[in-house]
């Protein structure tokens, strides 16, 4: 009798084991499946694979961001046929623009590229919505405001209040110049100026060779202002008053077969709702999408500050 007992104790732990493995291996089965229909589906990452019409969004403040740059890189090697690119931006970083600017052209030299401009698509966002091959902007969109600016504060005054100064050793006077603890001599301001005006140019060149304006036609744009999107019709900065609706006409215009699915390109998820490496967290300071970008613009921590060159309308926010 004991040692049938001991067998059976001895079946019963085998019988425990081999359906302590069966479990495990139906759980990863089901995990493997899992994430192979969500990659089929698309739902877990951008739609790179089969036709389709990518949209991407680029909200917020414009800043640098890695993320961004990978989104764009994988949507100009997918088999999207076309990009809706929907803009709401106040601007941000003249760097950072250039480099979304550079980054959707690259996209549009193999499919068409149609901006549709939300409330804003100022300075930088502008910038940004001219990288495509067409605008289109609601008759009340806000749009322009050609221009590059930087901000400092000043605190001599109330230093000076509190009888604090602020001693430097520069290896030139220059240096680090201006800094808002030390009056802005004319000779650093007039550098800064130089400094300015030379971002500024590359702005209205790429206005005047994005949208085949130049002279006075330039002048009357590029002064800063900004316009809706009726003026900027008439002034030729956009090419469409309307929606979502009319930039898919246009792209059925230029040969995109307008049946096929319209995928949003926009951070994937990881397992706990962290965005992935692999997308973006592009065009905005507030949210994860396609933000932005900045020379003008840094995050430290979860903070997003703002200094350097902008091409931003209304810099206090």
């Amino acid at each position: 009798m004991p040692l049938d007992a001991d067998a059976i104790l001895d079946r019963r732990s085998l019988r425990r084991r081999l359906a302590f493995w069966r479990i495990g291996a139906l759980v990863l089965v089901a995990a493997v499946i899992v994430v192979a229909a969500l990659g089929l589906s698309g739902r877990g990452a951008p739609g790179k694979h089969g036709p389709h019409i990518a949209k991407v969004a680029v909200s917020g403040v414009i800043f640098d961001d890695e993320k961004r740059t990978k989104l764009l890189k994988d949507l100009a090697k997918s088999d999207a046929k076309g990009v809706m690119l929907v803009v709401d931006s106040p601007g941000g970083g003249v760097t950072a623009s250039e480099d979304l600017y550079e980054a959707i052209r690259a996209v549009a030299k193999d499919r068409p590229v149609v901006a549709v401009v939300g409330t804003v698509a100022a300075s930088g966002g502008y910038i940004a919505a001219i990288a495509a091959d067409h605008i289109v902007a609601r008759k009340t969109s806000i749009t322009g405001s050609i221009g590059v600016l930087a901000q400092f504060p000043n605190f001599t005054g109330l230093l000076k209040t509190v009888g604090v100064e602020v001693e430097s050793i520069k290896s030139s006077p220059l240096k680090a110049a201006p800094n808002g603890v030390e009056p802005t001599t004319p000779e650093a301001r007039k550098a800064l100026e130089a400094l300015i005006l030379d971002s500024y140019d590359w702005f209205k060149g790429v206005v005047r060779d994005r949208r085949k304006l130049d002279g006075a036609a330039l002048a009357g744009v590029s002064d800063g202002r900004i316009f809706t999107g009726r003026q900027a019709l008439d002034l030729k900065l956009i090419d469409e008053i309307g929606g979502e609706k009319e930039a898919l006409a246009w792209l059925g215009a230029k040969g995109v077969d307008t049946k096929l699915p319209v995928k949003d390109w926009k951070p994937r998820k990881g397992w706990f709702g962290e965005a992935d490496a692999a997308s973006v967290a592009a065009f905005g300071a507030d949210a994860v999408g396609l933000h932005g970008v900045a020379d003008g613009l840094r995050r430290t921590g979860n903070t997003l500050v703002l200094d350097g060159v902008l091409a931003l309308w209304h810099p206090s926010l």
